[in-house]
């Protein structure tokens, strides 16, 4: 009799016991699920913020062009947003302009020093002193804006000069004499104003965009490396056809070369007969 009643207890702590282990387990497991809720929408949570974070980012990029756009011949800021308001242009070089010294490519969009000069015919359009060249488009209306390499040219002017600058003998690339340009030389960039600007640059360029807008007067130089403002010729007072500038340096040689721009864009381009 009391080993039956011996057992029963026996088997009453053993359920006992298994009940225990199984409210025990019960509970590690519906913890575990909770904790891996909690980080689940923890991770929710913080892929909202980033999207949040990001939205609010583009709003104020947004909020930032539309200030741009309202008032952007005053800004100096960001070239790309400036192209939307300009007409890319194909510039091309014109070889009856070239200085001897000068070797243009076979698609008219790279100039090249070389030491021996080339046997071209005397013309009046030719650059005979300063080793200079024209692009072929005669621009007299619209806002136009185009590029050029200038890594490989250890000293170089570009800018645009009226028409009919001189182009026989010695002469001043300056706003009196029909240039608006800037030059790099000797390590040192300055805007070739009456008399010169030195200029101070964040960064190397690589690429300088030229932005003409010929109703405004404005010739405006940015750095295309990392789209800053170079400098700017304002209330400018020239007339009549102007023209894409370029100039090499004897004493360094190297190359420019125009970027391409689009063909769609030429049709701003006035060019008389």
């Amino acid at each position: 009799m009391c080993f039956k009643e011996n057992t029963t207890k026996y088997h009453i702590i053993i359920v006992l016991f298994g009940i225990i282990i199984l409210i025990l387990l019960g509970l590690c497991i519906y913890k575990y699920f909770c904790k891996k809720n909690d980080n689940k929408n923890g991770l929710l949570s913080g892929n909202s913020e980033d999207h949040q974070e990001e939205n609010g980012l583009q709003q104020e990029i947004a909020r930032r062009k539309a200030q741009y756009k309202a008032a952007w011949k005053k800004a100096q800021l960001y070239a790309d947003w400036r192209k939307e308001e300009f007409q890319a242009v194909n510039v091309t070089l014109d070889e009856a302009t070239a200085h001897p010294s000068l070797l243009l490519s076979e698609n008219r969009t790279r100039v090249t020093w070389q030491e021996s000069r080339q046997d071209q015919s005397s013309s009046t359009q030719r650059f005979d002193s300063l080793p200079c060249v024209l692009g072929q488009q005669h621009i007299s209306s619209g806002r136009s804006f185009w590029e050029v390499k200038v890594k490989d040219a250890p000293s170089w002017d570009l800018g645009i000069c009226l028409n009919n600058v001189t182009r026989k003998g010695r002469f001043t690339v300056s706003p009196p004499y029909g240039f608006w340009a800037i030059r790099f030389y000797n390590r040192e960039y300055w805007a070739l104003t009456s008399p010169e600007t030195c200029l101070t640059i964040r960064e190397i360029p690589y690429s300088v965009g030229i932005f003409l807008d010929y109703e405004d007067r404005d010739v405006s130089f940015y750095n295309m490396t990392d789209g800053s403002h170079i400098f700017s010729f304002t209330n400018n007072t020239f007339s009549g056809a102007v023209r894409p500038f370029f100039r090499l340096w004897s004493s360094d040689g190297g190359s420019l070369t125009i970027c391409p721009m689009g063909e769609e864009n030429d049709a701003i381009i006035n060019i008389p007969e």
